[in-house]
């Protein structure tokens, strides 16, 4: 029978939806492909985080099992018993293209030279790569596959920690999802037509072929409790309190500061370790301060 639910349990549990505009893609280039190799085609030096930023869209992968049927253990029943996990053949990241350089374009284009072995310069066998006798030959798949550089991370604005002022800091529970794809090299480049019709971006869209993916926790949610003591405000003299010393301005033993613009006190050092706070000098609600073992300060 259906459980009635409270508003508060279905706001807790429908009302924080992951967004699909927050990962990163990290791109790994395999042993092989040296910096002196990327840069030599490049014409630059290779901007890494640039290119990782460029990565417009991507894809989650997907799996599926491939199954088997056995329709005479059971009379008028077939089953399906699982024998393989069957991965997606590969992975399409499109790419912002800069200006500058082409970045993207260049660089994929370099990955696909590197692996068919086409020379830069006239080869003393193969000759020059733009003549018609030219030939490949390609590398080992150990020379041209990244192990696993390439990574997809999908996370939240909540998986950065804390959210809120300095004074209304709250712990968080945003997790983080990790693609790590293992053996991968780019298997095409889009097309990307071009035209005298009205401008819009230019995109590269790679598919990148892999073995499989391993799906891990970068970073685990948050657990309630792992932040420090919350920020509070002057409340009822009658209500106790802890504030942390970085919450509060700093209090000199000697002359009387300002703490929260709001109250003034009259303070004198105690022989016990703490200081006290003379009440005909204040001009707010505050009778003693003592410091805690923990290093706060208790307000009573």
């Amino acid at each position: 029978m259906p459980a009635p639910r409270t508003l508060s349990e279905i706001k807790s549990k429908l009302l924080s939806p992951a967004l699909t505009s927050l990962y990163e893609v990290q791109i790994g280039f395999p042993p092989g492909l040296t910096v002196a190799y990327l840069k030599s085609n490049i014409g630059a030096s290779l901007d890494q985080d640039r290119l990782n930023l460029m990565c417009s869209e991507a894809t989650l992968p997907g799996s599926n099992l491939a199954t088997l049927d056995l329709t005479n253990d059971r009379p008028g029943v077939t089953e399906r018993h699982a024998y393989r996990r069957i991965y997606d053949d590969r992975i399409d990241l499109t790419f912002y293209v800069d200006a500058e350089n082409y970045l993207p374009i260049r660089v994929f284009e370099t990955w696909m030279k590197y692996i068919a072995q086409e020379s830069i310069t006239p080869h003393p066998v193969k000759g020059k790569s733009g003549t018609k006798n030219y030939f490949y030959s390609f590398q080992y798949p150990d020379q041209y596959m990244s192990e696993d550089g390439l990574t997809v991370t999908k996370f939240e604005k909540s998986s950065l920690g804390y959210e809120g002022s300095s004074t209304t800091k709250k712990v968080t529970k945003g997790g983080q999802l990790k693609y790590t794809f293992i053996r991968s090299f780019p298997v095409s480049i889009n097309s990307m037509p071009v035209s005298y019709d009205s401008s819009s971006l230019l995109k590269c869209t790679v598919s990148m072929s892999y073995i499989r993916y391993v799906v891990d926790k970068s970073n685990p949610p948050l657990e309630e409790g792992t932040s420090p003591a919350p920020a509070t405000t002057v409340g009822s003299p009658d209500s106790p309190f802890n504030v942390t010393p970085q919450q509060l301005a700093i209090i000199n033993s000697q002359t009387s500061q300002v703490f929260n613009s709001n109250l003034n006190f009259g303070i004198t050092p105690l022989t016990t370790g703490g200081v006290s706070f003379d009440a005909s000098q204040a001009s707010g609600n505050a009778i003693e301060i003592d410091f805690a073992a923990a290093g706060n300060l208790n307000f009573f």
